[in-house]
């Protein structure tokens, strides 16, 4: 069991992460942990792993957790071995093997006389059984550091395991097995990922908010259905608060006019009557008091109701606040825009694929390229677009305005600031209010404008990647996604989701995201091997 009571957790610099979190993980229960980019997430599973001190609270595990991180980055100076901390094991055991059974060996074995068995079954269910531990991290991808930490599951048995975006580097067939693993895992398990099939194995949803935590009894499913629910339901109150204003500005406005002519009408009366001017003072006096009166109260509550409508707006999901407003592409539906005819690349005079590829892209297609890591995807991306070109066979490409996407964003520019990554893309002359309010539209609010790129999170560069796109005079023909969701939470791939399926030009998709692949609505696949 793994308890937190009222954990808190502010940084070095002041800013306040989140407070009175209370959560429970009990044996066997497996959870997902979500919440939107910057809650707290990963810092809170680093608490819990014992990785980090809270600011206040308790918690307490009766086991000790096991933890696997997201970037792998500071193991890169180590063997896979001493990253898992089986080195001094191994060293001990091939010691006393050799006979050397001393003092010191027998204790640091700790009679774990199957560890090398233990560590090579391990390594082979992940496919890494070509891997010595020897090896230096540093020598591997993404994607085998992170099986390597997988595989340390396998090693120390632990009773709770705590998971941080563990397939961000898995290929498909990486994923079906971590997938695999995790449904036949019988600890306790804690996932933060943005993977809806993995989240879909997992028996409740913790969503981590400013508001703390709010449990949901399901998966993931479960969760977005009862978020549909919520967010119809505040979708509606905004919708009545925002019919309620109108009407009070309509009562204020004609409200405002009657008392106007109320007080012109009187004066005249006045006036006619022959008053004498101190009483006719008097009497306006209090009239312009009466309709002060009035009119304050009318202001007040216009003001209380923008308030409301205010709050209100602030809790909609950020996927309704945008309108992504892109043009059709120009080219009519059908045109023919790539043709490969027995294509392959060649590095070192070695041909990439084992079977030359041959494939048609047409206007207004929706593709997915998919194949193992390292089949070549990116680069048959770069033939596509022109900037390679085949070994042999023949490529075909029908002048067209293509954009690719990478996982990097790379389209942005560091260099710039945010205003002016927007004003690159004003091929329409819009004015700098008019850019400004597209910033806004996208969350780019006014202290985001003179913001460096760099400082910009994934999901706010795919964002204002987005929001370049708006900015720029047409949609692009071709739209080329290469891994677009690996750095995003789940509400950013919501976003992106959202826009792309405004989209009406042709998608390239590359992706192992099998559920934003339908989300998008791919039509045809080209597999790579």
């Amino acid at each position: 069991m793994l308890f937190l009571q009222n954990v808190t957790y502010i940084h070095s610099s002041r800013d306040l992460l989140f407070e009175n979190i209370n959560l429970t993980l009990n044996r066997h229960q497996k959870i997902a942990l979500i919440g939107n980019n910057g809650a707290g997430k990963s810092t809170l599973l680093k608490v819990m792993a014992g990785l980090l001190e809270p600011s206040e609270g308790v918690v307490k595990a009766e086991d000790t957790p096991y933890y696997v991180p997201q970037v792998f980055g500071q193991f890169n100076h180590l063997t896979m071995a001493k990253a898992l901390q089986v080195d001094e094991k191994l060293k001990a055991l091939h010691q006393i093997l050799n006979g050397e059974v001393t003092e010191a060996n027998l204790t640091t074995l700790n009679d774990e006389w199957t560890i090398e068995e233990r560590c090579q079954a391990a390594l082979t269910y992940w496919n890494l059984q070509h891997l010595d531990l020897s090896q230096p991290m540093s020598t591997l991808s993404g994607g085998q550091k992170t099986k390597v930490f997988l595989a340390g599951i396998s090693i120390y048995q632990p009773e709770i395991v705590l998971l941080d975006e563990p397939s961000n580097h898995l290929d498909t067939f990486g994923r079906q097995q971590l997938h695999a693993f995790i449904q036949n895992f019988s600890g306790s398990l804690v996932v933060v990922s943005h993977d809806r099939k993995l989240l879909n194995l997992l028996d409740s949803v913790y969503e981590l908010s400013k508001c703390g935590i709010t449990v949901y009894g399901g998966n993931y499913d479960f969760y977005a259905a009862q978020k549909q629910v919520e967010n119809n339901a505040l979708a509606h109150d905004v919708r009545s608060r925002e019919k309620a204003l109108r009407k009070a500005k309509e009562v204020e406005r004609e409200t405002t006019e009657r008392l106007q002519k109320l007080d012109a009408r009187g004066k005249k009366k006045q006036e006619k009557a022959g008053m004498p001017t101190i009483v006719m003072n008097t009497l306006r006096n209090q009239a312009e008091n009466s309709t002060s009166r009035v009119k304050g109260a009318l202001a007040e509550k216009v003001g209380s109701i923008s308030q409301e409508l205010s709050d209100l707006r602030k809790e909609l999901p950020d996927a309704d606040k945008m309108k992504f407003g892109f043009d059709n592409a120009g080219l009519p539906k059908g045109k023919l825009l790539v043709s490969a005819e027995e294509i392959n690349f060649g590095y070192n005079q070695q041909l990439l694929w084992r079977q030359p590829l041959s494939f048609r892209v047409v206007s207004g297609e929706r593709l997915a390229l998919k194949g193992l890591n390292g089949s070549g995807k990116t680069t048959l991306i770069k033939l596509m677009l022109g900037q390679l070109e085949p070994t042999v066979g023949i490529l075909q490409r029908t002048e067209n305005k293509a954009v690719y996407i990478d996982q990097d964003y790379s389209l942005i520019q560091n260099h710039l600031k945010v205003y002016e990554q927007a004003q690159e893309f004003n091929a329409s002359g819009l004015q700098e209010h008019e850019i400004k309010i597209r910033l806004n539209r996208f969350l780019f609010p006014k202290e985001f404008w003179s913001m460096p790129c760099s400082a910009l999170s994934g999901g706010e560069k795919m964002r204002l990647m987005l929001c370049c796109l708006t900015i720029s005079n047409h949609a692009p023909d071709l739209i080329l996604l290469d891994e677009p969701t690996n750095n995003l939470d789940i509400q950013n791939i919501e976003i992106l989701t959202a826009a792309i399926n405004e989209y009406q030009g042709t998608l390239l998709v590359v992706s192992h995201d099998q559920a934003f692949l339908e989300q998008v609505n791919i039509e045809q696949t080209i597999e790579l091997s």
